[in-house]
């Protein structure tokens, strides 16, 4: 442990002392600081940050817009997180007692919060989302993040990340832990909450990144400290294979959807030309998801966000014009998006919504205008 960061030495189950707090507080806020992570006030002995001052919390309004946060106050929480060392002594000199709040996005800190509630395991879908389980899968004895973090570790031949020794882990009150990584790529992480309908990595594991924050090490509330474990104290670069996992589930936000283009003249009038009947019908589909399907035997990228869009926007003009129910399409594209780029069914499906809404503006019918 460095020197100028030894922390208060109690249990993570019993508290320190109220002196022992007060005293530790600011060393740890200066010692995240001087690491390059932005730190702000937690509310005394809570995992919360510090109330907004009486105007905020009257006044609702984004961060972006808060007077307090250009003048050197603690307001909207990790927006707040600094590292001014003058003003961290203003925090807590003045308030000895606030804990410390890492805001991870702008630390290039990517942490692994694995929970040990002693909860029922959810569907067999919500364990590993995206990974199917079988029911021929015993699954007796999973109860917590800690055993379906190893599942998922153990099924792509890695360690589990709670037992990484090489990087920065932090026992937490409840009998959790905290695995610090940091981004080495310019990556812009999102953060995720448990195994809900968004995006997750595993049932009862949850990501702190950009959008959240993280307790630092050393603070304690009233259930106890934040207590490192072993003697590193710096992450480590997030390795390859769970960086795969989060891209894979969803953890990196959206690349840019291309803005609707018009179909070239060419292939509106093949499409055109198909008329009605259900052979026609499913001749137009192949003829438009043709470029969308060329991509699945092609590398990565290759064109396909444009292919896909280009799609979706002549079957929404279809659709206006009454030549092809709106659910045929959205389903016809979904199922030509994932066979051609498996795994991506979230970017897809953005990019669907958004080529079919431009499209439905302008129907596309034989004869060119209007009946």
């Amino acid at each position: 442990m460095p020197a100028d960061l030894r922390f208060s030495g109690s249990d993570s189950r019993h508290p320190a002392p109220a002196s022992s707090v007060a005293e530790s507080a600011l060393p740890i806020a200066r010692w995240c600081a001087r690491q390059g992570w932005p730190v702000h006030p937690l509310a005394a002995g809570r995992k919360t940050p510090a109330a907004n001052c009486g105007d905020c919390r009257t006044r609702p309004h984004p961060p972006a817009d808060c007077p307090c946060l250009p003048a050197g106050r603690w307001c909207h929480g990790f927006h707040a997180a600094t590292l001014d060392q003058d003003r961290i002594q203003q925090w807590w000199g003045t308030h000895p007692q606030f804990g410390i709040g890492v805001s991870c996005g702008p630390a290039g800190l990517v942490v692994i919060d694995i929970d040990a509630h002693d909860a029922e395991p959810p569907a067999r879908d919500r364990i590993l989302p995206g990974i199917p389980i079988g029911d021929d899968v015993d699954l007796t004895g999973l109860a917590n993040g800690f055993h379906t973090l190893a599942v998922l570790a153990a099924l792509r031949g890695r360690p589990s990340p709670a037992d990484d020794e090489t990087t920065l882990r932090v026992r937490t009150p409840s009998g959790g832990r905290h695995v610090w990584y940091r981004v080495t790529d310019g990556r812009r992480w999102l953060s995720s909450v448990g195994s809900g309908t968004g995006r997750a990595l595993a049932w009862q594991v949850d990501i702190r990144a950009h959008g959240s924050y993280i307790i630092a090490p050393g603070t304690t509330t009233h259930s106890g400290t934040y207590t490192p474990l072993g003697e590193t104290r710096r992450p480590a670069p997030l390795p390859m294979w769970l960086a795969q996992e989060l891209e894979r589930t969803g953890h990196l936000p959206a690349r840019t959807v291309p803005a609707p283009r018009p179909v070239p003249p060419r292939a509106q009038q093949a499409v055109l030309a198909a008329g009605g009947g259900r052979d026609r019908t499913e001749h137009m589909l192949a003829a438009v998801l043709a470029p969308v399907e060329a991509c699945g035997r092609l590398a990565e990228g290759a064109g396909f966000s444009d292919a896909l869009n280009r799609a979706a926007y002549t079957l929404g003009g279809l659709v206006a014009a009454g030549r092809l129910p709106q659910a045929e399409a959205e389903q016809a594209l979904k199922e030509a998006a994932a066979a051609a780029r498996p795994g991506q069914d979230r970017r897809a499906a953005q990019i669907i919504r958004s080529g079919l809404a431009a499209g439905l503006k302008h129907p596309l019918y034989a004869s060119g205008r209007r009946p």
